[in-house]
């Protein structure tokens, strides 16, 4: 018990992580700040249609499906610290690019290539806290990552709203990139031998002589072999394939609801932060031997709502509701991912992370290049309103069903023999 009481101070006293950490917190609030920018940039001020918004998601996805199990298996077999660094400078150097491009043309394939870098990025990040933090500051560790994603979700549109009434979208695009800059520094403070020091379980180093091809055969296999992740993974694939429908048109939708008003999509993203954060801190007090199913498709479940409730929405609307959607639809996002990203983290042994998280790349990548397509046209044809409250309806019914049927798609007993080890903590990333 004194031990458990230690683990919430004492990943705050690791130094090393909180560097990697620092580095991850700041490359992450960059990102909101560039995601905000563009969808202004090509929603509002090129007046991109549906179906073009839509190639925005399949060009960042597309380096997923055909790097993403790739790039897992490098996760697990190169040095994780350096692959960040040069994925940060990499980034970085991309997004000066991106902030250049004169149409669609010219975007879409540079989004595609610094999707292709970020495909490296997540799986090398989500390794090295594996490895740098001990088995009971697991929960704790991605919660971290959490309340910073979900925080920038909060800080990054608010701000990049505010700069985007006084500069033009460019001006995000250049933060972005100057941030990106910054994580690169902050990663050259950590010196390998220091990285090395702390994960001493870690199987990597034995692993050296696999080749990547088996590497790669070994992680699908388990992933395969594994009912409670195999159903994580493919519940995630059901709610992802409903929500990246609508996910890149909520420009198409607030330019009917708030035509004049460019900074009620960032009002949108901000109060999903906030929901999201609010959520993490809760889930973090919570018993985590309860389960994961109820959380999964609860999470799902207020999605659902929250997307529907968008989809009734006037033209003309207040914030007010939508500041309300907005802080709903993040209480849902926010239970969904700490489930998920735990469930991921805690089910897998640390050689095999990167990996794990590799194949979910790929998975989700592969969503990401049919929905979006088939929402925009969906969208072009029916209009944004309809579409919202339909797919929100069916985002709902899945997080009903994951809730009904969760003790037989993730037994109990197999997070029983882990709840008198760990301590609470929270979710990552992602963007996810």
């Amino acid at each position: 018990m004194n031990a458990s009481s230690q683990a919430g101070t004492s990943l705050l006293k690791n130094k090393v992580y909180m560097r990697v950490y620092s580095a991850f917190a700041t490359a992450t609030f960059g990102d909101w700040f560039d995601a905000l920018a563009i969808q202004v940039l090509v929603g509002y001020r090129w007046q991109a249609s549906p179906l073009m918004l839509a190639l925005i998601p399949v060009s960042i996805a597309l380096p997923g499906i055909l790097l993403g199990s790739v790039a897992g298996v490098a996760a697990d077999r190169l040095n994780k610290l350096k692959l960040m660094r040069m994925c940060d400078l990499l980034t970085a150097l991309l997004t000066v690019l991106v902030l250049f491009a004169p149409s669609m043309v010219w975007l879409l394939p540079l989004l595609m290539l610094r999707a292709a870098i970020s495909t490296l990025n997540v799986p090398a990040q989500q390794s090295m806290t594996r490895s740098l933090v001990r088995e009971d500051q697991l929960l704790q560790a991605t919660s971290l990552n959490g309340i910073v994603n979900q925080g920038s979700k909060i800080a990054g549109p608010l701000l990049g709203g505010f700069a985007l009434s006084v500069l033009t979208p460019q001006w995000c695009i250049l933060i972005n990139a100057c941030l990106r800059g910054c994580s690169y520094l902050l990663l050259l403070t950590v010196k390998n031998s220091e990285a090395g020091q702390v994960s001493p379980e870690s199987k990597g180093d034995q692993e050296e002589h696999v080749s990547l091809r088996t590497m790669w055969k070994e992680g699908w296999s388990f992933m395969l072999r594994s009912r409670l992740l195999l159903n994580s993974m493919l519940f995630g694939l059901v709610g992802a394939l409903a929500i990246q429908m609508i996910d890149f048109q909520f420009t198409s939708l607030f330019r009917i609801i708030a035509p004049s008003e460019e900074s009620m999509l960032g009002w949108l993203v901000a109060a999903t932060g906030v929901g999201a954060i609010l959520m993490i801190m809760v889930m973090n007090k919570m018993n985590r031997g309860t389960g994961y199913g109820w959380k999964l498709g609860t999470g799902y479940a207020l999605i659902g709502v929250s997307v529907g409730g968008l989809g009734l929405l006037q033209p003309g609307v207040s914030s007010l509701p939508v500041l309300l959607l907005g802080f709903v639809l993040g209480l849902g996002n926010g239970m969904f991912m700490i489930t998920f990203n735990y469930c991921l983290q805690k089910e897998t042994p640390p050689h095999m992370t990167g990996r794990v998280f590799g194949i979910q790349s790929t998975i989700l990548s592969g969503v990401m290049i049919g929905a979006p397509l088939l929402g925009g046209m969906l969208v072009q044809a029916a209009g944004p309103s309809r579409i919202f409250l339909n797919f929100g309806i069916v985002i709902a019914l899945i997080g009903v069903l994951g809730i009904v049927f969760g003790r037989m798609l993730w037994p109990v007993q197999k997070e029983k023999s882990d709840s008198s080890t760990e301590q609470p903590g929270k979710i990552k990333v992602m963007e996810t």
